[in-house]
């Protein structure tokens, strides 16, 4: 979806050129049209791709290095 948006961008950003260098205004409606039609796909592909942790399912993120235990964080037993 991304390799969309981006050949959309490109397209509108030909269109923006040809609009100015023309200065015809049917060019630049669709530069604007075809912008708005890559920003919903762009948005839409963002809104699906997240992947909400559900509390049955682990999450795919894993703990980072420094989330792991060190020799410092051991658990002292106070009775001694």
């Amino acid at each position: 979806m991304l390799v969309v948006t981006l050949v959309l961008a490109a397209i509108g950003f030909g269109l923006l050129v040809i609009a100015l260098m023309t200065g015809s205004i049917a060019w630049a409606w669709g530069c604007i049209a075809v912008c708005v039609a890559g920003g919903v796909i762009l948005l839409a592909s963002s809104l699906t791709s997240r992947d909400p942790a559900t509390p049955g399912k682990p999450s795919r993120r894993r703990a980072s290095p420094s989330a792991r235990p060190t020799r410092g964080d051991e658990q002292h037993d106070s009775r001694e």
